[in-house]
């Protein structure tokens, strides 16, 4: 079954469903800034747009475009900014 998830007001929006490889989400996230909170390990594939990733106690942006990954720990958080459109992949481990 398909499950659908909105937050920050509607600007992140994504599609959950389970498949033989375990959940997922696909989603799409607006211009703006968010932080997230992980309750499981997560992997995120940028599908397209830019992602700017700054991690629980770094300093630091790191920038993923298309085709490129970033992991997120179990019971975390890390912030997320895009300046403009950009659709992921959230795979759960």
């Amino acid at each position: 079954m398909i499950s659908t998830n909105e937050y920050f007001d509607g600007n992140v929006k994504s599609l959950g469903y389970t498949s033989a490889d375990g959940k997922s989400t696909i989603g799409v996230m607006e211009k703006g800034s968010y932080e997230f909170g992980t309750s499981s390990h997560e992997t995120m594939t940028v599908i397209e747009g830019i992602l700017e990733v700054k991690y629980v106690g770094e300093d630091s942006w790191i920038s993923y475009g298309a085709g490129q990954s970033f992991e997120v720990k179990a019971n975390s958080s890390f912030q997320v900014k895009t300046e403009g459109q950009s659709s992921y992949l959230c795979k759960y481990a």
